[in-house]
Parts: C-alpha cells; structure tokens; sequence
C-alpha cells in the first residue's frame, strides 16, 4: 500500500496520545505502535477468578487521545467484553477521546432480521459500544457497510482492498488480463467489482441458496471463467465452506487456476483442512485477526494492516483526511 513518506509525516513521538490493546490481537497492536514509532500503553487486562473481565489502566491518561486496538474476534464475547471495559475504564480516567479500533466487528452478520422474533445483533453491540463513551471508532471491511449507520459516532470503515491489489500485483503479477475475479454471492458484487478494475479483470458471479445459517450449496455461474485464472473474492471466511464450494465449481467450468482474498480469517471447525483439500492454490488473508500457525504454513498468505490502521489514527489524531486510505 502507497502511503505517504515517513520523512513528510507529522509524528505521534511527543503528543498526548496513547495506545492501548485488549488479549484479541496484541500482535497486531505492537505492529499498529511500531509503525506509528510509540510504545503502547500500560494496561492489566485479566480475569477475576470468577472469569469476569479485570481492568486496570496503569499509565495517566487525562486529557489524552486514547486508541484501543481490539476486534472482537472469536471468543466474540469475551473480546467484546474487554473491549466495553477497557473504554469506560478510559472514560473514568479522564481521557479526552477514547477510539475503537476495532479490525473485525464481530456480530457483522446478524445485522437485519432475516426471520420473525430475530435480534439485530449488530445494532445492539454499536448501543454498547457508544453507551461505553467511545468518542470514535475504527474498523476494516465490514460484513455489511450499513452497520456504520447503527452508530450516533463517527465511524471509519477502511478497506483491506488495495492491500491485497498490490500483492497480486506485484507478487502474483495478475493485472495483465486472463482474470476473473469472483464474487461468491450477490451481496459482494460491489467488493468484487473494484477488484475486477484494480486489476483489468473480468467479473463473475456466483449465486447460491444457503438451506441453513453457514451452509452454502453453490447454483450457478454469471459469467465466463473458462480458460482464466478466477480470483475469489470475500470478506470473511469463516467455516469455508462457501469458499471451496466456489472453487470446485470454478474448476468444473474450466478456470485454469483458482485464487482466493479475504479480509477477515475466522477459520471456524475445520475450515482449514476443508480449504486445504480444496483446489485453491492461494487464500491471502489479513491479520485483523490472530491466523493459526498452522494455516500459514498451509495455502494462507497473510498480510498485515497494521500500517493502514497505523495511518488512520495518526490521521485521526491530527485532523486530517482518511479518505486517502481508500485509494
């Protein structure tokens, strides 16, 4: 990703700015400071030993711009709970601004009834998050960007996007035409279609009925595959099942070589081994949330956000714009 030179950047090194992490990703969290050149703040966050949520924030934060970097990332509730407790810890301590920095936005999915006497979770965890106090919140790749509109705060919702563009661009060199890229329903056409033009490709479309919640059977193909390299393009990949399904049937249509992108990499039961078995060459992930050893050692690539999450706090500390983040 293009950012701007370090030497023409205005520097977080001597502002009131601290950065805080939560248990979900703290490797992220200490890439997220190490770009920004300051060290993350000091913070217990445990468990009483009735396994409730124990706080304590051990640096002065008063009149401060506090960050807390935590997706709520599986276990979701445990995650979540940091997260809320950590910023009215914050909020008790008198700090100026308090921002969620959240990579992943666990309850995404639930964010409109699907059937009678459904809860729309997502609205219920953006309630909880604002009453907490949080001033502001960042996030990456939401699973359905009207979620911003739970909020009654601003909310930044970067895109992992042109992150992954440059890596098959410049690593994979696939921006030279005989490229499909593919959207694995119809929510993500849009996704798919800017891909499909970073990258001078071709756009397909695969429709599918889902007979019960994470079980996917793939329908049909929009689109010509055939004789292209098809890349798959999704936000989350939870248990894979939608995924490999895809990428059987790409093959079946004639794609001769099968790429797969997504932002978020929950890898629920066994959906590494599911993808592992698959005829996916490649899956290129992010880290915005914790990638098991195992699966990188497998067909996963993960590249980091740390720098586009780094950016968009110093941008937000200092009053600039973020839509540069987008491009």
């Amino acid at each position: 990703m293009l950012l701007l030179e370090k030497a023409r950047m205005k520097t977080l090194k001597g502002e009131r700015v601290r950065l805080f992490s939560g248990n979900a990703n703290p490797a992220l969290a200490q890439q997220i400071a190490a770009y920004l050149d300051v060290p993350l703040s000091k913070a217990l966050v445990s468990r009483f030993t009735n396994g409730e949520v124990q706080v304590r924030i051990e640096e002065n934060v008063r009149g401060n711009d506090v960050f807390v970097i935590q997706p709520t990332c599986p276990p979701v509730n445990d995650n979540l709970m940091e997260l809320l407790i950590m910023i009215d810890a914050l909020s008790r301590s008198s700090a100026r601004t308090i921002t969620a920095v959240i990579p992943y936005f666990g309850y995404a999915k639930q964010e409109k009834k699907t059937a009678g006497r459904e809860p729309i979770s997502a609205k219920l965890v953006a309630n909880l998050i604002t009453v907490a106090q949080a001033s502001r919140v960042i996030t990456l790749d939401l699973h359905a960007a009207a979620i911003q509109g739970f909020f009654d705060i601003p909310v930044d919702n970067l895109y992992a996007q042109p992150i992954i563009t440059e890596y098959f661009q410049m690593e994979k060199k696939l921006d030279n035409g005989g490229i499909v890229v593919v959207s694995p329903d119809a929510g993500g056409v849009a996704r798919a279609r800017s891909l499909a033009e970073r990258l001078n490709a071709t756009l397909a479309i695969i429709f599918k009925k889902r007979p019960r919640p994470d079980v996917a059977e793939v329908m049909e193909i929009v689109g010509d595959v055939k004789g292209k390299v098809a890349v798959i393009v999704d936000d989350m990949i939870s248990t894979g099942g939608t995924l490999v399904n895809a990428a059987w049937r790409l093959k079946e249509e004639g794609a001769t070589a099968v790429y797969a992108a997504a932002t978020h990499a929950i890898l629920a039961d066994q959906a590494v081994d599911l993808i592992v078995k698959s005829p996916i060459e490649e899956i290129i992930v992010t880290d915005s949330i914790p990638i098991p050893a195992y699966a990188l050692r497998a067909k996963f690539k993960c590249l980091t956000v740390a720098e586009l999450l780094g950016e968009a706090i110093r941008r937000n500390h200092f009053n600039l714009s973020v839509s540069k983040l987008f491009t």
